[in-house]
């Protein structure tokens, strides 16, 4: 083995080694040429977290792929680790190299969630690296991120020197390109970036705020920004570079399969998802290019189970021609097939049965709601009796363990919608107790979750206030007082802390990175896990600069200057507004399938959308 970064003796401290080796089954390595540019793709969360992220493993790939460039992976150190490296000067490191990141020519990192935004600032200061963009020098690399986190990027822009906004596909082999060619110092570079659609350079942009904290202006101050920045997208599915040799690690992570993306965006318009939005239009690989991937991919891994990834995979137009079309192709090779949100119905039954051999595992279920009028008011395109109709399908089917997803705390919300996610649950027990005694083999077992509303940048609920974290937990004890009525059901609910904090800096501006800064000086980081976690410290950053959480979940006005309206992802804002009125009028949309909405994002040839 080639020498590693990390002294053995103190691998051996740390609670996983194979964490941080590399050396992984279908690594790619590559001869370091002078000329050559070096990225360093990383994720803020720790390796197992970061190994289970496909887009991760499809921009390793794809980047490899490009002439005269090298990706490196590199995860946040758990703490054990960490704390090693910081005794002994241990600058942070690519695994394929196990050189020091600090030396690459570029420092991405994949921003999926709010949460691990002190993770970013602790990745870069690991790394012997200036926290801020403008401390750092010439002869740094270029920090970017991308993710679902960057079309907001403000809370975090004083941190980076670019954000990538939209699919990584669609623009890395003209970024590195213009970086080949370039001779000139850092800030020309990213005036060069500047114009390439998809690239936010924050610095070229100021902002003002009037007295009451709302934004009075975003002004561009350099000439080479565009007015918006524009999504950049993927258009032909089928023609992406695919992922055939994905990673396989020697510890478990957290989703440990081999994986393919049927497709990009959703019909659907539920109204508190971002994805659903910013992700549009839907782009669908054909039948054959699935089965084809599919084969390849257990092929080059030796995985047993395969995942179908999509927003909503029962959408897929010919998902029917797919499933019977990936029996087939592995019939005899004890390959499982992990069906996420697929719709209950004859087919979807019938299908898991053959799937799973006859083994019935938990059926589960998204209401998002617990009553129709919620359901409405959120646009979810699915009814009190198809739930019930589903569920009584599955327990004569042999099923007996149901999942039920709920939120709470969203708009126009009342007691009566929260009492209602209990009343479905209850009515779902009812339905197997129906049954006649022989068909009833064991008691029923229904598991209901509910997560905290967050009102989201470019989903029409982005103007909507959040709850605040005493009414979430008065919501939360009202639920449980019901349930413990009904000994076969489980409630579990999601911390409102992090939940509110997620909320601030969703829809928050540039002055937060004087709290995330304060709050990782004070020892923050890991933020997603529970026991890591304090929102003292948080309470703290925020006193200190000057800021309240309670500014930043406060409802918002159609009229006002958001931080992301620099950002353009296709979607209208008339349009968001509209859906926004909708909901409170309590009226659904139909999914794109149905017909247009006008929601303005430009739709391809061959794809599901229809022109707006």
């Amino acid at each position: 083995m080639r020498d590693l970064r990390v002294p053995k003796e103190f691998l051996l401290k740390v609670e996983k080694p194979a964490r941080y080796i590399g050396e992984e089954f279908n690594v790619i390595k590559k001869d370091i040429t002078e000329d050559m540019i070096r990225m360093a793709l990383c994720f803020p969360d720790v390796y197992e977290i970061g190994m289970s992220h496909l887009g991760m493993q499809i921009l390793y790939n794809f980047i490899n792929k490009i002439d005269g460039v090298s990706c490196e992976r590199v995860y946040t150190p758990w703490v054990d680790m960490e704390e090693i490296m910081r005794e002994e000067g241990i600058n942070l490191f690519a695994l394929e190299s196990q050189e020091e990141i600090k030396n690459f020519d570029f420092i991405g990192v994949s921003m999926q969630y709010e949460m691990a935004y002190t993770n970013l600032l602790n990745l870069i200061d690991l790394s012997g690296l200036e926290v801020y963009a403008k401390d750092r020098g010439e002869n740094d690399p270029l920090i970017f991120v991308g993710g679902p986190c960057t079309y907001n990027t403000e809370p975090i822009a004083d941190f980076v020197d670019f954000a990538f906004i939209g699919e990584g596909e669609a623009k890395f082999e003209e970024i590195f390109e213009a970086y080949k060619k370039h001779t000139g110092t850092k800030k020309e570079f990213l005036e060069t970036l500047a114009g390439i659609e998809g690239m936010y350079v924050p610095s070229f942009y100021d902002v003002k705020y009037k007295e009451d904290g709302k934004i009075e202006s975003i002004t561009k101050n350099n000439d080479n920004a565009p007015e918006k920045v524009k999504k950049v997208v993927v258009k032909d599915m089928d023609e992406v570079r695919f992922l055939d040799k994905p990673l396989v690690p020697y510890i478990r992570p957290s989703h440990d399969r081999a994986v393919i993306e049927l497709f990009r965006g959703c019909i659907r318009g539920c109204r508190f998802c971002q994805a659903g939005m910013i992700y549009r239009p839907v782009r669908e690989k054909e039948v054959e290019t699935l089965l084809r991937q599919a084969e390849t991919i257990i092929d080059n891994t030796g995985y047993e189970e395969l995942g179908l990834l999509s927003l909503s995979t029962s959408d897929y137009k010919k998902i029917n021609d797919l499933m019977l079309g990936l029996i087939d192709r592995f019939e005899g090779r004890k390959v499982n097939l992990s069906l996420p949100s697929m719709r209950i119905d004859a087919f979807s039954l019938d299908l898991m049965e053959k799937l799973s051999g006859g083994k019935k595992s938990s059926l589960t279920f998204a209401p998002e709601a617990g009553t129709q009028r919620m359901r409405d008011v959120i646009n979810k395109g699915i009814t009190e009796e198809e739930i019930l109709a589903g569920s009584k399908m599955a327990f004569e089917g042999g099923w007996d363990r149901v999942k039920l997803y709920f939120m709470m705390g969203q708009p126009t919300e009342t007691d009566e919608d929260i009492i209602g996610i209990y009343d479905i649950a209850n009515k779902i027990v009812e339905e197997y107790y129906s049954l006649p005694k022989e068909m009833r083999n064991r008691a029923v077992n229904v598991t209901m979750s509910t997560a905290c509303f967050v009102p989201k940048p470019f989903t029409p609920f982005q103007w909507e206030p959040q709850d605040t974290m005493d009414e979430f937990m008065r919501k939360q004890r009202l639920l449980k007082d019901h349930v413990k009525k009904v000994k076969q059901i489980k409630y579990n609910y999601h911390d409102s802390e992090t939940s509110v904090l997620e909320g601030v800096f969703a829809r928050g501006d540039r002055r937060l990175s004087k709290v995330i800064y304060e709050a990782f000086k004070m020892g923050s980081k890991y933020d997603a896990w529970g026991e890591f976690f304090d929102m003292e410290r948080w309470n703290a950053a925020f006193e200190n600069a000057g800021l309240t959480k309670e500014f930043y979940v406060a409802k918002r006005e159609y009229e006002e200057i958001l931080p992301w309206d620099i950002i353009d992802i296709g979607v209208t804002k008339k349009f968001l507004i509209n859906e926004s009125k909708k909901a409170h009028e309590g009226v659904v949309t139909k999914n794109c399938r149905e017909g247009c909405s006008g929601c303005g994002a430009t739709c391809f040839d061959g794809g599901v959308c229809f022109e707006s």
